[in-house]
């Protein structure tokens, strides 16, 4: 089974054009999702993420005290690389879960970090979606109803669009002036062509 990486930065369109590709039948692990459920499910993680937070990163009941976890990574990229150090192996064991019971001639794993995280070593293929940085800020600042610095912030802790085209092997242009569907249509094919 072909697996497909697909990531973009912030406000790129990167779920919207996933969900292109599930409409066309193909399985889709959205690891930023799975990233939230597995920091209430993964006992192994949430163990980890009490030592390196204190117990205060978990209310009573089970839930993801997120205000007090942000409190300690947003501006502290050392705390942020301890979170995701946490993070990324129990999304990468999700994955193996989740991929153990797909029955298709590719998959996706949509992933903001795919290449920060290194995620992208375990796929075949990766495509990135490339839009303006101002046209993805203002989707963002109107999406989540953030001021433009925090959109700023959010887009400066990714890598930046030019590394990763370079790192990517296919590419969807989503400028609001290209349509997008044939884009996935044509590689919807091709990647069916390489699955065989």
């Amino acid at each position: 089974m072909l697996k497909i990486g697909i990531t973009g930065n912030i406000g790129s369109g990167k779920t919207t054009v996933s969900k292109v590709f599930e409409l066309l039948g193909v399985p889709v692990f959205y690891a930023d999702e799975q990233a939230k459920n597995v920091m209430v499910r993964d006992a192994e993680l949430i163990a980890g993420i009490k030592k390196a937070f204190g117990n205060d990163a978990y209310f009573e009941d089970g839930t993801l005290n997120r205000k007090h976890i942000a409190g300690i990574v947003f501006n502290d990229d050392a705390q942020l690389a301890v979170l995701n150090s946490l993070v990324h192996p129990a999304v990468f064991r999700a994955f193996d879960e989740w991929l153990a019971v797909q029955n298709a001639p590719y998959i996706m794993k949509e992933a903001a970090l795919l290449f920060e995280s290194g995620s992208y070593k375990k796929c075949d293929r990766t495509i990135m979606i490339d839009a303006p940085l101002e046209l993805r800020l203002n989707r963002v600042i109107q999406r989540d109803g953030i001021p433009r610095e925090a959109a700023e912030a959010r887009n400066a802790k990714q890598f930046t669009e030019e590394k990763k085209i370079a790192m990517a092997d296919d590419l969807i242009v989503n400028d609001g002036q290209q349509l997008v569907i044939p884009q996935v249509l044509k590689l919807h094919q091709q990647y069916l062509t390489m699955a065989g």
